[in-house]
């Protein structure tokens, strides 16, 4: 893994001599179809039922954008990610692994010659993936997904903020799930019990 994010790291460090210093991968100013990938890390957490603290897991995609307007710089972008998610306290831990297509709206903002500032919302769809652990102290695991734990499918929205320079990107904000994710409310015939999906995230990547 470490190797990989180096990989990766240097890929996006080394962007700068192939951008020209050109005003990023899309123009504000042209109707235009850009491509890009990101790669960073997610702080989760689960609402609810869950008495859990945060857990730091991964994230990574292939995007496309697309403007979306003649008049002004909007621009709608999604992909495909592979997003880690779940939460943790002590030596338990919920790995919630899921394949997530966001659909985010974007405005952009000219802030300098070279710099592009993006605020963004939309919502996200999430499905969830095998690999998923629930590990509890002194119990072993089980997957996390199924029978009485969480449901696979997952909706949220998704909000924050870019900025682009030559190309390079940076991103943060968060999300939120409006689904409640329990399995064991509608195994077990309960009323109550709940859990939704909150991810705060950083991310890195670059534009073409």
């Amino acid at each position: 893994m470490k190797k990989f994010l180096v990989a990766i790291m240097a890929v996006l460090f080394s962007a700068p001599s192939f951008a020209q210093y050109s005003s990023g991968g899309f123009s504000l100013s042209e109707s235009t179809v850009y491509y890009g990938i990101r790669l960073g890390m997610n702080i989760s957490t689960l609402t609810g039922d869950i008495d859990m603290g945060s857990k730091v897991g991964l994230n990574v995609a292939p995007i496309i954008g697309l403007r979306v307007s003649d008049t002004t710089p909007v621009f709608l972008e999604s992909g495909l990610y592979f997003s880690g998610l779940g939460a943790k306290k002590g030596k338990s831990s919920i790995a919630l692994n899921y394949l997530e297509i966001p659909v985010l709206i974007k405005y952009g903002i000219q802030a300098t010659d070279d710099i592009a500032v993006l605020p963004f919302v939309g919502p996200t769809f999430r499905y969830g993936l095998f690999g998923g652990k629930w590990k509890t102290e002194g119990e072993g695991k089980v997957n996390s997904f199924g029978g009485d734990r969480f449901k696979r499918a997952d909706m949220g929205i998704k909000l924050g903020c870019g900025a682009e320079y030559n190309k390079l990107y940076l991103e943060l904000g968060y999300e939120f799930g409006i689904i409640n994710i329990a399995g064991w409310k509608a195994a077990n015939g309960i009323d109550d019990g709940s859990s939704h999906n909150g991810n705060f995230f950083v991310n890195l990547g670059v534009n073409f």
